[in-house]
């Protein structure tokens, strides 16, 4: 029966990803009716992911409406644009740096098209930056100390002796090194710009603008960048916080507000504060681009999460038989079960959520659960999520293509390498912090 429950599972993911977005949500919700009809009794709904999720965006959303991320994004077009020869290894550090700000990688959308355009206007071949600066917005999730998936995998790290510093100081660095060795990867992928066919063809066609449209920034309201100090303090206070009630420092003995309360409360101040002194209508807020990405975010987590731990919860023993062995004897393994889940969930929070407690349950060292968090990022190995889809779509040249294969697109190696090198390094960093 349980073989019936899983390909009830899979079928349900399959028909949210192929109908895109918020409908693997839906999907993963239905997925939970048809499972309760086989008798099978709803697990925890994601609620603690979902609320982090949305305290955030909220904060975000604010600082987009008061051109905060216009702001940001101007400053790495500078950073960018003062070094095109490097921008294979200078786009992933600004995606990994914003997304990691930010707490959510739909922060990186901005930077995209001005990738692109340096790249082209550089000779340098578009789909090299643009694959991996990709990929480093998606695992820069599992560094940030305001995302959901870390504040909730640090929640359960906690319950075997591992704090919320320690699994910091072990995931940016290991992050953050992989993600530049992606980019050595990510150099040498492809023809030159100048070899390859469909860039020629398209050139000869008129289909390629090789004239700079970016030069010109627009001119932002002072509040712009006053709404990324507000935002900056902000994240400022939660760091602190929450280094200040963690075991290692153990600075405040009885915390008034746990963690993800502080996030949540520290992120809605956050949005407040914006209004207020940057005088924009909250009303609008409603309206901005990460508003509805992240209100969609949550209704994905909802229904995916659910129903993932649905059946899981249901199926304990039955893992416990069936991967309690292995995990035991390979506890890399574990990466890979995340790598495969994460490629079909859609979000490193709804995999986390759905995952990590039944690893750590089975006896997966803290060690390893650290070094393989890094995999619930392999967002990118199908086309269909929608940075993806944005990086081909601005990149004029045609070099950042989908094949007819499906998995025959620049992403899929130096991003699969660059989690390779992340789960590595996390056991080397793990070795010696822990």
């Amino acid at each position: 029966m349980w073989i019936i429950e899983l390909l009830i599972v899979l079928f349900f993911i399959w028909l949210g990803a192929r109908m895109g977005s918020i409908g693997i949500g839906f999907a993963g919700g239905f997925g939970v009716v048809v499972l309760g009809l086989f008798g099978v009794k709803p697990g925890a709904i994601p609620v603690d992911v979902i609320l982090i999720i949305m305290g955030v965006i909220a904060a975000i959303a604010a600082m987009q409406e008061a051109g905060g991320l216009d702001y940001l994004v101007q400053i790495a077009t500078r950073i960018l644009k003062r070094n095109p020869k490097q921008i294979t290894f200078l786009a992933p550090v600004v995606t990994f740096v914003i997304t990691m700000f930010a707490g959510t990688g739909h922060t990186a959308f901005s930077t995209l098209p001005v990738i692109a355009e340096v790249a082209k206007l550089n000779g340098i071949r578009p789909s090299r930056p643009l694959s991996i600066a990709t990929v480093a917005s998606q695992i820069a999730i599992t560094a940030s100390p305001i995302s959901a998936a870390v504040v909730f995998f640090s929640n359960e790290l906690e319950k075997y002796g591992v704090d919320y510093v320690k699994l910091l100081l072990i995931a940016i660095p290991s992050s953050f090194i992989a993600c530049m060795l992606g980019a050595v990867v990510a150099n040498f992928m492809g023809k030159e710009l100048k070899d390859d066919p469909v860039f020629q063809e398209r050139l000869a066609k008129g289909h390629v603008n090789m004239t700079a449209t970016m030069d010109k920034q627009k001119e932002l309201p002072p509040e712009a960048g006053r709404s990324v100090l507000i935002f900056g303090i902000c994240l400022f206070c939660v760091v602190f916080y929450a280094l200040a009630i963690s075991p290692t420092f153990a600075l405040i003995k009885e915390p008034i507000l746990k963690r993800d309360d502080a996030i949540i409360s520290f992120m809605l101040a956050a949005a407040t504060l914006i209004c207020m002194f940057c005088k924009i209508d909250a009303h609008k807020v409603l309206n901005v681009a990460i508003f509805k990405s992240g209100m969609s975010a949550c209704i994905c987590v909802l229904g995916v999460a659910w129903l993932g731990t649905t059946f899981v919860s249901a199926h304990m023993q039955e893992i416990n038989v069936f991967a309690g062995n292995v995990l035991a004897a390979d506890p890399w393994m574990l990466s890979v079960v995340l790598f495969f889940a994460s490629m079909l969930l859609y979000s490193q929070a709804a995999t986390t959520r759905a995952l990590m407690p039944a690893a750590l349950t089975l006896g997966v060292s803290p060690i390893a659960a650290i070094a393989a968090f890094a995999a619930v990022s392999a967002l990118f190995v199908l086309p269909t999520y929608p940075s993806l889809i944005a990086a081909v779509e601005f990149d004029d040249t045609g070099s950042t293509r989908v094949g007819k294969y499906v998995f025959d697109h620049p992403f899929l190696i130096p991003g699969t390498l660059t989690v390779a090198f992340a789960v590595i390094l996390g056991f080397i960093f793990g070795g010696i912090i822990l």
